[in-house]
């Protein structure tokens, strides 16, 4: 039996966040796909019995877990200067930077590694992450030029970036992520009647507007949430409301003050966190039109879900983003800043104004979302192992 150890130590994290959210989805899978006479191993750091059961209990089939004996932050620093024991020989891919990166044969001790960079604020946006992160992760992204056998990225917009930052040579692999599989509206599997009552429901709950603009993302400047909501206040802008998923303040700076700023009406602008699968699913559904004025992203999942939802789409020429959206949605120009709002608010309103326009991008949205799917991540996964 072949044993592909995957590092899912972030699914037990106290905030798993979006990298816990692919780490469990791309585990699944990896068990889902698993070729004749291989199988699938946890790798986490030492937790409590609790949590083991969690994660056993998420991850369906995995074989095992092979339980390190230290915490998760010791286990991060101690994988940094590479001096703690990892199972032993074989393959291992990790979901992140955090793996046991150090000197093996790969041709004859049998071990492989596979690391992966989902993107590099830490070089381009430092101001993004926490001191201790920006270190940590420069100090994991040269052990993983020294000791990694591939490097796993989400879009070749990144590959492209990567390459001017550290030398991976050949190792770089593009293999991107996509929509859970939970992220579907809620009681889709009930009678017809049933789940409109439960769609009913869940809107009431999340009291969310008849009709609303949605974006995504936090109040930091690489976002451009606040040109977004800059836009929605220039006269002739549409006078909807604003949803953002995301928290509602970044440092000293809140959603509310930002509006006020903008002179949009107090409430207008509300933000809405932790939500289910299945909740988001109905936010993006609702939506009129999605807007994603990112100036710089990794890989633009977001796009996908509006995507997905049918929900038409605008987002900036960010390379991540054009490459992602595949001509699926309608791009603003990041360039001349102190313009971009007004480019957003036309933008909106061509969108919200013509309905011809705002049909076509839902079907060319719908469309492009097929070219994404957890199975093939999985199986690219596989045959990246199988190559090395």
């Amino acid at each position: 039996m072949t044993t592909l150890r995957v590092v899912v130590d972030q699914v037990v994290a106290p905030v798993p966040g979006s990298l816990g959210r692919y780490t469990s989805e791309l585990t699944r899978a990896l068990i889902e796909s698993a070729p004749a006479n291989c199988d699938v191993e946890g790798i986490v750091s030492s937790s409590s019995p609790e949590q083991y059961t969690a994660l056993e209990e998420s991850l369906p089939g995995l074989s095992g877990l092979y339980k390190t004996t230290l915490s998760r932050r010791e286990l991060a620093a101690a994988w940094q200067l590479g001096v703690t024991s990892s199972p032993g020989p074989g393959m291992i891919h990790a979901p992140s930077l955090l793996a046991p990166l150090r000197r093996h044969d790969r041709v004859y001790g049998g071990t492989q590694v596979a690391v992966s960079i989902h993107d590099l604020l830490a070089w381009t946006h430092p101001e993004s992450l926490t001191p201790t992160t920006v270190a940590w992760t420069k100090g994991m992204a040269k052990r993983a030029r020294k000791h990694a056998d591939a490097i796993v990225v989400p879009s070749h917009t990144v590959a492209t970036q990567l390459s001017e930052i550290i030398d991976f040579g050949d190792r770089v692999r593009v293999i991107g992520p996509a929509v859970a599989r939970g992220f579907q509206l809620p009681g889709h599997q009930l009678a017809q009647a049933f789940a409109d009552e439960l769609v009913a429901e869940r809107i009431e709950a999340l009291q969310l507007p008849d009709e609303y603009i949605l974006t995504a993302g936090t109040l930091e400047p690489r976002t451009a949430i606040t040109s977004l909501i800059t836009a929605l206040g220039l006269p002739g802008a549409p006078d909807l409301p604003l949803v953002v998923l995301g928290p509602d303040s970044w440092g000293e700076i809140s959603l509310a003050a930002v509006a006020d700023e903008a002179g949009l009406a107090e409430g207008r602008v509300r933000s809405l966190t932790g939500l289910s699968d299945s909740d988001l699913a109905l936010v993006f559904s609702r939506a009129a039109v999605f807007v994603y004025p990112s100036l710089e992203e990794g890989f633009g999942l977001p796009i996908i879900q509006a995507f997905q939802s049918g929900t038409p789409v605008i987002h900036s020429d960010a390379p991540a983003l054009i490459e992602v959206g595949g001509e699926a949605g309608l791009v603003v120009e990041r360039k001349d800043s102190a313009g971009y709002p007004t480019r957003l608010a036309d933008a909106i309103s061509t969108v919200l104004s013509d309905s011809e326009l705002a049909d076509r991008l839902t079907i060319y949205g719908s469309d492009r979302a097929k070219a994404f799917s957890w199975r093939d991540s999985a199986e690219r996964v596989w045959q990246l192992h199988a190559d090395l």
